[in-house]
């Protein structure tokens, strides 16, 4: 049974993440679609992430009065960030696929640009690069079906952060 502490602030904290990736998510198609490729911008959005993650483990050992062992601080990370990354994959579904699906064929356009030029500074042959840009054409980062596919992998990637959050985040345990 998860102790009610964790659940209520993996659930809240969670929220405050799928919100705050909506509104970079939103902030970003209003003002330029061009700066999906902006390195700086995921920048940004890993930065809010990580600060509402160490907010919420910092309180939740706190509100726990300091114990904390890594099963309870992982699983307090990992809600949140399931909650966060649902929210925001269900946010992206509907902009891209409901709102604005014109948005997301403009996007993919934009990333193959992106691509082809950054593989051109890297002094790609031209042969990889049309290979590139062939397979990118084939799908869409922004379909429903890929965006679920990057929920899956975002969950991966935060399990990782999980672990090393609750590696530092967990008490420190008497001998017993």
């Amino acid at each position: 049974m998860i102790n009610e502490v964790i659940k209520k602030n993996g659930i809240a904290y969670g929220v405050m993440i799928g919100i705050a990736s909506a509104l970079v998510t939103a902030t970003i198609y209003a003002i330029d679609l061009n700066l999906f490729t902006a390195w700086w911008m995921g920048l940004i959005g890993i930065a809010i992430s990580i600060t509402i993650s160490i907010i919420l483990l910092s309180k939740t050992k706190k509100e726990l009065n300091g114990v904390f062992p890594f099963k309870d601080a992982f699983t307090t990370y990992f809600i949140a960030a399931v909650i966060g990354i649902l929210i925001s994959t269900s946010f992206n579904i509907i902009l891209f696929n409901v709102i604005d699906p014109g948005a997301k064929d403009t996007l993919s356009d934009i990333m193959v640009k992106y691509t082809a030029n950054m593989m051109q500074k890297f002094g790609a042959p031209a042969s990889s690069i049309n290979e590139a840009i062939a397979k990118m054409k084939l799908t869409n980062p922004y379909s429903t079906l890929e965006l679920l596919k990057g929920s899956v992998f975002a969950m991966v990637i935060s399990a990782i952060f999980g672990l090393i959050f609750a590696a530092f985040f967990k008490s420190k345990t008497t001998q017993e």
